[in-house]
C-alpha cells in the first residue's frame, strides 16, 4: 500500500475511533504510532523512534518529550503529543523547549488528529512561533499528503523540507494577509486600486467609498470561483449519469410503476453528489426514486439515507435531511440551487451515516 493510501486509512480510522480514544497514551498507540509506521518508520525500533526521549533543560533533569525520531544515531524530529480531545495552542511551550536543547531541526505539536510542524526559519536552534505546515487528518487535502510524503523514513532530507518550509511560511502569511484584506481592506489596499480607478482625492469619504466596492469585488470573485468549481463537478457528473445515475432509477421505474423521475430530482441529485464530490467516492452516493420522494444513500444502503427531495408537490419543494433511521428534518426551499446552502449539514450527516 502506498503512502497516499495509508494516511487516507488511518483518516477513516481516527473518525471511526475518535469517539472511542479518550486519554493521550490512547492518541499515541491508535492514532500517533499508526502515523508514523505509515510514514515508513519502524516504531519498534528504538534506534529509529525513541519514546520518551529525555531533553533535559538547565538545571531540571529528566524532562522527556512524548518521542524523538533519530536520524545517524540523532535525534531531528522531536514529537509533543497530547489526548485528541486537547487543543494545541496551549502546549506549544512545552515543545519549545524542547526544541532549544537539543540538535533537532523539527518539531511536531499533535493531538493525533491535528499535526503542528515547526522548525526554527527564523533564529538557528529557537523554534519558530508559527508551524510551517498544519495537517488535519479529519481534512485531508491532497497537498497535505504530497507535503507528509516529504517526512517519510525514505525520502526524509532536511534541505528539501527547510526548502518547502521557507515556502510555505510565506504562503501560509500571504493567505493570512489576503483572508484580512478580503474581510476589511486597509487603506493602503484601498488606496492601491483607487490610484488605478480614479483622480479623485483620497478623503476619507472616498476611501470608503472603494473599500465597499472592493470588499464586494473579492466576495464575488470568491463565489464565482467556487461557482465554476461546482459546475465543473455538475458537468463531469452529467457526463457520468449513464453508470451512476440512470441505471439505478431505470431499475426503480421498471420496479414501481407509477414512479416518475424529474429532471428537477435528477439536478437535485447531482447537486448532491458535487458538494460529497471531495469527501467519498462518488461511487458510494446512490439514489432511489419513490411515489413519496427521490431518495439519495450511501452505499445503497436503506438505513443510511443521507436526505430525501420532496418535489412532487406543485406548490412548495421540501429536502429532508437525515436525524435518525426514521426521522428527517424538512426544509423549505424555492429551487433546486438551494440545496447549496445545506452543504454543512449533508456532510454531518455523512459522517455519521459512515460510522453505522
Amino acid at each position: 500500500m502506498d503512502l497516499e493510501s495509508k494516511i487516507k486509512v488511518l483518516s477513516e480510522k481516527i473518525e471511526a475511533l475518535k469517539d472511542k480514544v479518550t486519554t493521550e497514551e490512547a492518541t499515541k498507540n491508535s492514532f500517533i504510532l499508526p502515523m508514523l509506521s505509515a510514514l515508513g518508520y519502524d516504531v519498534f525500533d528504538p534506534t529509529v523512534v525513541v519514546p520518551e526521549f529525555t531533553a533535559d533543560i538547565g538545571k531540571k533533569k529528566g524532562e522527556k518529550v512524548d518521542f524523538a525520531i533519530i536520524k545517524d544515531g540523532d535525534p531531528i524530529i522531536l514529537i509533543e503529543a497530547k489526548p485528541h480531545t486537547e487543543k494545541l495552542d496551549r502546549h506549544k511551550t512545552q515543545l519549545e523547549r524542547y526544541f532549544t536543547v537539543t540538535d533537532s531541526k523539527f518539531g511536531i505539536l499533535t493531538n493525533g488528529i491535528e499535526y503542528r510542524f515547526y522548525s526554527d526559519l527564523e533564529k538557528p536552534n529557537v523554534m519558530d512561533d508559527a508551524p510551517f505546515l498544519i495537517v488535519d487528518m479529519l481534512n485531508l487535502k491532497d497537498r497535505d499528503i504530497k507535503q507528509l510524503s516529504k517526512f517519510s523514513s525514505l525520502s526524509l532530507d532536511i534541505e528539501s523540507i527547510l526548502d518547502m518550509a521557507g515556502s510555505k511560511k510565506f504562503i501560509n502569511s500571504i493567505k493570512l494577509l489576503f483572508k484580512e484584506e478580503t474581510a476589511e481592506p486597509s487603506d493602503d489596499m484601498v488606496k492601491l486600486f483607487a490610484s488605478k480607478l480614479t483622480e479623485k482625492r483620497f478623503t476619507q469619504n472616498v476611501l470608503e467609498e472603494f473599500r465597499s466596492y472592493i470588499k464586494q469585488a473579492f466576495s464575488e470573485i470568491v463565489n464565482d470561483q467556487v461557482n465554476e468549481r461546482i459546475n465543473s463537478i455538475k458537468t463531469r457528473l452529467s457526463e457520468e449519469a449513464t453508470v451512476d445515475i440512470i441505471n439505478p432509477i431505470d431499475k426503480q421505474v421498471e420496479d414501481d410503476n407509477g414512479i416518475e423521475t424529474s429532471n428537477e430530482e435528477l439536478e437535485g441529485f447531482f447537486i448532491v453528489k458535487s458538494i460529497l464530490a471531495e469527501s467519498i467516492a462518488l461511487n458510494r452516493i446512490f439514489a432511489r426514486d419513490t411515489k413519496s420522494y427521490f431518495g439519495i444513500l450511501l452505499d445503497d444502503n436503506n438505513r443510511k439515507w443521507i436526505c430525501r427531495l420532496h418535489f412532487n408537490s406543485k406548490s412548495s419543494k421540501y429536502i429532508g435531511i437525515h436525524i435518525a433511521d426514521k426521522e428527517e428534518t424538512r426544509f423549505l426551499i424555492e429551487n433546486v440551487e438551494d440545496i447549496y446552502r445545506f452543504k454543512d449539514k449533508i456532510l454531518e450527516t455523512v459522517k455519521r451515516l459512515e460510522n453505522i
